[in-house]
């Protein structure tokens, strides 16, 4: 394994049951895709990665598809997405089976390599000697919990955060389904400010706040478990400046009246894990809010939008 190029949707605390299939790299792609954006992602992640390369030369080096399942996967199912995401060999070829009780996550991420966007670096323990002195370094480790700084989508939202950054100076942050905190220990650093930051799943909490004191940066970053915005100290955070909400589409739809009404006039809302075709809904979403899109950076295949409040609330269904 050289390289995880795709992670995306919460890890199951107990992933038991996972399918795998080798198959070409955008095929790859598109059927981890579309396995997360199908499941609901506190029960159900998938990773798409290269496998060794074949040192012969050739340049047909496979890839492997992982989707993992809290729960026994409808087999049906799964292999129906894997048609229409490939086609019906590559259905066929899929296999299924339990896991041992382990890190996934570290596993499929062995050997990543440390990513630059924009001003950030984000590396493991191992590419530390990689930190120049300008960087601003982000040190994650492979965890049960979405978010190492590799996937499209986190990669959009730190380069959209330096964008922000080189116009304003947000004085009150949220990050919102925050996975490994690495958003909200960028945000830390970058502007020295109290990160507010929450997620649903209390193992991402724990792994955001070990990730701040990795990152020296606990006082500013502190996670609580919060379905959404709806905690009392979220809210009482607010207005805010800056949100974050690296997610899925659904999610971020429904969390655009909370989101609007906790956002300062002229808020800058960076919204990302989203494809090609959930960004005119999510869009038209945060534009009843009084939003409008103000920026959109694609990589990988991932979309990350940035929204800017006007300064008025339209609470339209």
């Amino acid at each position: 394994m050289v390289a995880a190029a795709m992670l995306k949707g919460l890890p199951p605390n107990c992933a038991a049951h996972v399918m795998r299939l080798s198959c070409g790299e955008a095929a790859a792609r598109r059927i981890a895709a579309i396995i997360v954006e199908t499941f609901d992602s506190a029960t159900t992640a998938a990773a798409a990665f290269e496998k060794t390369p074949d040192t012969s030369g050739s340049n047909n080096t496979p890839w492997i598809v992982e989707a993992y399942f809290g729960t026994p996967p409808d087999e049906a199912n799964v292999r129906a997405l894997v048609a229409a995401a490939a086609d019906t060999a590559s259905a066929r070829a899929a296999s299924f089976g339990r896991v041992d009780e382990r890190d996934w996550v570290g596993a499929s991420l062995e050997g990543l390599k440390l990513i630059r966007a924009g001003c950030f670096i984000v590396h493991g323990a191992h590419g530390r000697d990689a930190v120049k002195a300008n960087d601003i370094a982000i040190e994650i480790e492979a965890a049960l919990a979405f978010g190492t700084g590799h996937h499209g989508s986190t990669r959009g939202c730190l380069h959209m955060l330096d964008l922000v950054a080189r116009k304003r100076r947000p004085r009150a942050i949220l990050d919102l389904g925050t996975g490994s905190g690495v958003l909200a220990i960028a945000a830390a650093k970058l502007f020295k400010r109290k990160i507010h930051a929450g997620d649903i799943d209390s193992v991402c909490v724990k792994a955001a706040g070990a990730n701040a004191k990795r990152n020296r940066v606990a006082g500013f970053v502190r996670p609580v478990a919060a379905k959404g915005a709806v905690h009392p100290l979220l809210r009482a955070g607010g207005p805010y400046d800056l949100v974050l909400a690296n997610i899925l589409a659904r999610p971020l739809r429904d969390l655009a009246p909370q989101i609007a009404k906790l956002a300062a006039p002229r808020a800058a809302i960076i919204l990302s894990g989203l494809i090609g075709r959930d960004v005119p809904g999510v869009v038209a979403a945060y534009g009843r809010q009084g939003t409008a899109l103000a920026r959109l950076i694609e990589i990988d295949g991932w979309t990350t939008v940035l929204m800017r409040h006007l300064g008025r609330r339209v609470m339209r269904p």
